[in-house]
């Protein structure tokens, strides 16, 4: 009855049945991790902003790589701006997806060590790419900021090319380390997300809080895929029992037709 799931047409949908569960079950695991991980990230972020303010140089030293745990987490320092050592950063986007430039303006500490502070957006409205923008000034003398602390910028976390060749004072990543150089001071890892004081006439935009992440969505997609895995097998014996059932229903067909056409033969011969 079920010779037929030897034909080659059968065994090729078994084996590709028997490849599509197990490629499901791992499509759905990783899923799930991706859930785990999200989950995990949400909670480090919600913690961080959370988390009282305390003083830059708690957490960052120069040569210092910011953790997970210290990303996000709001730090304050009390300096200067240096704005003659100021840079932007190309391909920068705001909340309306606008590009433009972020500036990063070195801030100078009390003990003569160096923070790097992202003050914010501005839009790319200069005469030309090559041209530095016009920023809008900081406030000047002594003052005291707040803001989020955050790693130092790569290629592989952020997907932006770090190009050579740039116009002068103008970078594609920040880079606590290559900034060191360029300033030839002691820099603290990483860099500050300023948040306070807010600019006078709203530029820089400063940036927003981080977004949670969708871990709900992957968790989702990990039960579709084993519901999937799930459905191959039964549907493989729906398929099955189908096939079966037609090819019973032929062959008693043929041999009601051929006892039909056997009987008046019979007939005439008497």
């Amino acid at each position: 009855m079920y010779r037929f799931l030897l034909s080659r047409q059968w065994v090729t949908l078994t084996l590709v049945a028997l490849l599509l569960v197990p490629t499901m079950i791992a499509l759905g695991i990783w899923q799930m991790n991706r859930s785990e991980e999200r989950s995990a990230r949400n909670q480090l972020v919600t913690d961080a902003l959370a988390a009282d303010p305390v003083p830059v140089e708690r957490l960052a030293a120069p040569g210092h790589a910011v953790t997970r745990a210290e990303r996000y987490r709001t730090v304050t320092a009390t300096g200067r701006f240096d704005t003659d050592a100021e840079v932007v950063v190309r391909r920068r986007v705001n909340a309306d997806e606008e590009i433009g430039f972020h500036v990063l303006t070195p801030f100078v500490l009390d003990d003569g060590k160096m923070l790097l502070v992202n003050r914010g957006w501005i839009p790319a409205d200069g005469p030309s790419q090559t041209a530095f923008p016009k920023v809008p000034a900081p406030p000047a003398g002594e003052t005291t900021i707040t803001g989020r602390l955050m790693p130092d910028e790569t290629t592989e976390a952020s997907g932006i090319k770090d190009l050579e060749g740039l116009p002068d004072r103008q970078i594609m990543l920040i880079d606590s380390e290559r900034e060191a150089e360029r300033l030839d001071a002691d820099v603290l890892g990483g860099y500050v997300a300023q948040t306070g004081p807010e600019p006078k006439g709203g530029l820089p935009q400063q940036l927003g809080d981080p977004g949670k992440e969708n871990a709900a969505l992957n968790y989702a997609y990990a039960v579709q895929w084993w519901l999937f895995a799930a459905a191959v097998p039964v549907g493989w014996v729906v398929l099955a029992r189908r096939e079966a059932r037609e090819r019973t229903a032929k062959t008693g067909q043929d041999t009601d037709s051929g006892a039909s056409d056997t009987a008046p033969a019979e007939s005439a011969a008497v």
